[in-house]
């Protein structure tokens, strides 16, 4: 533990330092960032908050994958001379860049599979729906539009829970994705409450789950005498992170950080619009935003995938495009053989 620590202060440092020096070198206030370092979410933050830069934009799939869309986009500006248009906008635009699945190919293969299911057309509906469900404290699988291009769920596969839970953090580690119960989870949050909640400058994004921040001190609750020392002392990282830190423990880390996604209106709208609706209904613009899959698999990509993935785990309903699936018996019974199955494979682990 200690080496990694080391190795991440180190890394810490020398970001900081490229950073102070690039500006040095341009004295431009906005910086772009690309490659595998740049998936490193805490140094990010830092150098977001310490750093001498404005604003700061990262590649959403930096890391060795991204080449795939930088070859892409040299072949077609570079080799065939199509004109580039810059509009000061962000290009990426959500990096939705995968497969979708209209609503009549998804209910025929619902309907083909003899899963019961319920159609709400109805958008607004739909995320109120959805929005009750999650304050109820249910766990809810959301596959919608194309699917997200980088090593991050962005809203397009993923799964959700209510933050203000204490329990959430070790029921969605425990019950649906099959890890350790000590695996912190990243928050969705409103762009336009984000600095209400992280330390981040008013008007930053972080659209691409990318920068760690600190969750602030108004909405962190003062901890009992005897859970201080449990954090300080105990050697079992569990107990550790069960102590409650904030009114949202769910994304809270056990040293206060979140690694955030904002989310807007124009790159995610359905998305937006269902923690709108979650806002409306408990004051809180924030929810748990976690990769549609279970630990050793990919991040499901089809209808097919997704409902796999939902009935074998634990998760309560599962809102496919405008298909709400409700959890029934076979989907318990297969959830339940699932667990056992994960469980046995951990402890060999």
């Amino acid at each position: 533990m200690d080496l990694a620590a080391s190795i991440q202060a180190v890394t810490e440092e020398v970001i900081l330092r490229l950073g102070r020096d690039l500006h040095h070198q341009t004295r431009l206030k906005n910086l772009v960032l690309a490659g595998g370092v740049a998936l490193n979410c805490v140094a990010n933050g830092r150098l977001l908050r310490e750093g001498p830069f404005d604003s700061i934009w990262i590649q959403p799939a930096a890391g060795d994958a991204g080449g795939a869309l930088g070859a892409a986009l040299f072949v077609w500006h570079q080799l065939l001379e199509n004109p580039r248009t810059i509009t000061g906008r962000d290009s990426q635009e959500g990096s939705f860049l995968g497969p979708e699945f209209s609503a009549v190919a998804i209910q025929r293969w619902l309907d083909e599979a003899g899963i019961t299911y319920e159609h709400v057309a109805d958008e607004p509906e739909l995320m109120k729906q959805t929005a009750r469900l999650l304050v109820d404290e249910k766990v809810v699988g959301w596959f919608q539009g194309r699917m997200e291009f980088g090593p991050r769920a962005l809203g397009a596969r993923s799964i959700l829970g209510d933050p203000r839970s204490p329990k959430m953090q070790a029921t969605m580690n425990l019950k649906i994705k099959f890890r350790e119960s000590f695996r912190p989870f990243a928050p969705w949050v409103l762009q336009e409450y984000a600095h209400e909640w992280f330390d981040l400058p008013p008007g930053e994004e972080s659209p691409y789950m990318l920068l760690v921040a600190p969750v602030l001190e108004k909405h962190r609750v003062s901890i009992p005498a005897d859970q201080i020392r449990t954090m300080a002392e105990d050697p079992d990282l569990r107990q550790r992170v069960n102590v409650v830190r904030s009114t949202v423990p769910a994304i809270t880390h056990v040293d206060y950080s979140a690694r955030l996604q904002t989310v807007d209106e124009e790159r995610n709208p359905r998305s937006y619009r269902l923690l709108k609706e979650f806002y409306q209904l408990t004051g809180c613009p924030i929810l748990v935003n976690t990769s549609f899959n279970v630990r050793g698999e990919p991040i499901v990509c089809t209808p097919q995938d997704a409902y796999r993935c939902f009935a074998m785990t634990e998760m309560d309903a599962l809102v496919l495009g405008d298909f709400i699936i409700h959890k029934g018996e076979p989907e318990r019974a297969m959830a339940a053989a699932k667990r056992e199955e994960h469980l046995a494979q951990f402890q060999l682990d």
